[in-house]
């Protein structure tokens, strides 16, 4: 069973250094993001990378988005972004947007299930932002959940569904998002909405070339 980290102002540093410590020792953790629970380990550690396949229950065909603290090194991660990567950063980052652009080879294709392309989201969520700056690498943010089942915005809910597996959850209470990220793909010659999500297809249409 998960040790459960309530996350608060008195808390935060010790919950902040006990996930880092957790991350960079290849362990996968539930953590909250501005939309649902996210399952966080290193995006560098092909172990931890598989851990998050097993808690799953995922297929090893479906990529995993990673989460960034900044552009830059969302921009590090991706190989020649286009302009409208840098758009639609500027007009939706940090928030609920992943980008998916070509990976820079930084990335394990074990990460983009050996397609070579990475979704990428900043988002607006201080503890996650601050996690990803400590262990100065991007951490994967599929969501804590079972595949197929529905995400959870809740500790007690990864818990029920995933909790035996995971070392820690931190609890920040009820994530603010009620949608998933809205995910766009820029590797083609027009981009391409490939889920609809917390913003909206007319919001990004008006940015659209």
């Amino acid at each position: 069973m998960a040790e459960t980290l309530k996350i608060d102002p008195a808390r935060f540093e010790y919950a902040l250094e006990r996930a880092s410590r957790l991350i960079l020792s290849g362990k996968v953790i539930a953590m909250p993001t501005d939309t649902y629970y996210g399952l966080g380990a290193d995006a560098f550690n092909l172990a931890a990378v598989s851990e998050v396949f097993r808690i799953k229950g995922r297929s090893s065909d479906r990529p995993l988005p990673l989460l960034v603290a900044s552009l830059d090194q969302a921009a590090e991660l991706a190989s020649d972004p286009p302009r409208l990567f840098f758009t639609l950063a500027e007009r939706f980052w940090p928030g609920p947007l992943t980008m998916v652009v070509q990976a820079s080879r930084q990335i394990p294709l074990k990460v983009t299930a050996n397609t070579g392309k990475v979704g990428l989201r900043w988002p607006r969520a201080p503890f996650v932002v601050a996690l990803t700056a400590a262990v100065s690498r991007p951490i994967t943010g599929t969501s804590a959940n079972l595949s197929e089942h529905p995400p959870c915005s809740k500790a007690e809910e990864v818990e029920q569904q995933i909790g035996e597996n995971l070392p820690l959850i931190l609890d920040g209470g009820p994530t603010a998002g009620r949608a998933a990220s809205t995910v766009v793909d820029l590797t083609g010659e027009q981009p391409r909405i490939l889920r609809h999500g917390a913003i909206s297809e007319s919001e990004l249409k008006d940015l659209f070339p």
